[in-house]
């Protein structure tokens, strides 16, 4: 007897089904696995993991939030401008993250206008820009933190306008072949701090300026302790500190040497040359020393005054031929 056998026509899957088995395929995947088919780059968002090929990408990509981007080692002709949010930038290797040569909007390396900003072992440097201000970072809103980095070769390392919310604090940092006063918009230095509320410099290294002075501050405080002014490579250089609008806080432990090739070697600290902002009574300037350049006889003032308000300079070591004080 012969048997008939029905074969059934094949069963296909709805596409509702194909796309929930798809949906388990991607589940199964590592989440290593996914994150290596991110887009890949030198500028990491720690929060995410994800890493993009331009530092404004990674920037944007945190937005109105907090994040970290770290840097990996290399050479970038990159800038970036924050508008919003809390953003640290911070080298995977300190030192080893150079951003040189580019500024955003004509200002510098890092625009700085979200809520607060940290930069961390980065090298920001040949920042040059035609109005003269050409800076590694420009401080516009915000809170600041910076440690560990260099600013070099370029016409300013820090710069800020009038920033109500600003308090900076800047330690362990190096300033290097900074400043310049052959521009239209005036004289740039190796930190120029417009109208804040506060700047604090601890632990840093002030050398080999090209123009103008090493630390100009408008801050209503100011605290300068620890660090190192060494103008003995200087060229064309101002003042070591100038406080042009009044200033209380606090001067101390710093250590100064005055060079040869000066526009201005009347003083090493000034204190109101342009107009009073600020109240100075109770400005402190302790256990400072300063001297010239070995075999470099001449008359200077470590601390001159327009002010004439109640300042209290103690335990200050002076070189021959440094007065303490001078009243102008």
């Amino acid at each position: 007897m012969t048997r008939t056998r029905t074969i059934a026509p094949p069963v296909r899957p709805s596409p509702v089904a194909v796309a929930a088995v798809a949906a388990l395929a991607v589940l199964a995947i590592p989440l290593a696995a996914l994150l290596a088919q991110a887009p890949s780059g030198p500028f990491t968002v720690e929060e995410t993991g994800r890493s993009y090929a331009s530092l404004q990408q990674a920037v944007d990509a945190i937005g109105n939030s907090r994040g970290t981007i770290t840097i990996a080692p290399g050479r970038y002709d990159q800038c970036a401008v924050q508008d919003a949010g809390v953003v640290t930038y911070a080298a995977r290797e300190y030192g080893k993250a150079v951003l040189e040569g580019r500024a955003c909007e004509g200002k510098a390396a890092l625009v700085l206008r979200g809520t607060g900003a940290e930069v961390r072992g980065l090298v920001l440097r040949g920042i040059y820009v035609g109005d003269g201000n050409g800076a590694g970072i420009r401080l516009e809103n915000g809170a600041l933190n910076v440690a560990l980095t260099t600013f070099a070769d370029s016409q300013q390392g820090l710069l800020t306008g009038v920033v109500p919310n600003a308090r900076i604090y800047i330690t362990r940092s190096t300033f290097t072949r900074l400043g310049t006063c052959e521009n239209s918009a005036g004289c740039a230095h190796s930190i120029y701090v417009g109208d804040v509320p506060e700047l604090t410099v601890r632990e840093s290294r002030f050398e080999k300026g090209t123009g103008g002075h090493y630390l100009k501050s408008r801050a209503a405080v100011n605290v300068i302790e620890s660090n190192s002014f060494d103008d003995s490579a200087g060229s064309a250089t101002n003042y070591m500190i100038d406080l042009p609008a009044g200033t209380r806080g606090r001067i101390a432990g710093n250590w100064f040497v005055q060079g040869r090739d000066k526009e201005n070697y009347s003083a090493f600290i000034a204190l109101g040359a342009e107009d009073w902002l600020h109240p100075s009574s109770g400005l402190e300037i302790t256990g400072n020393e300063a001297r010239f350049v070995p075999g470099l006889k001449r008359s200077s003032t470590f601390f001159a005054d327009w002010t004439g308000e109640k300042v209290t300079l103690s335990g200050n070591r002076l070189a021959e031929g440094i007065r303490d004080y001078d009243r102008r």
